[in-house]
């Protein structure tokens, strides 16, 4: 079994990654440290947004990114705080790339 990184080590993590691409991110809500699942907000300033959550195959323990939604981003913001009264533990994350950039489909960041 491969050693999970805890939600604030791999949002760091992955918030340097977006900085050193030149991609402004920013943690809309902090979650649990530990263990909180992470939500990932892709807005390229149109009006629209996506959002990424991770999932896990309990037969593989494989980690990926899956697209949940997307839409007008006042719909995904929405749908965010119907998670956020759902979840305490949520990490939320904001990514704003015209380009639509969010390096989830990177190597590395699925864990």
């Amino acid at each position: 079994m491969t050693p999970r990184l805890t939600a604030g080590f791999w949002v760091q993590a992955y918030l340097t990654r977006l900085r050193l691409a030149d991609i402004p991110a920013f943690v809309v809500r902090r979650g649990d440290e530990t263990a909180g699942a992470v939500l990932v907000k892709q807005s390229p300033l149109d009006g629209t947004a996506t959002l990424y959550q991770r999932e896990f195959d309990l037969l593989t323990e494989a980690r990926r990114w899956v697209r949940v939604a997307q839409g007008p981003e006042r719909e995904m913001d929405e749908r965010l705080a119907r998670e956020r009264a759902r979840d305490p533990d949520l990490w939320v994350i904001e990514v704003e790339d015209r380009a639509g950039r969010s390096l989830l489909d990177e190597p590395g960041l699925d864990g």
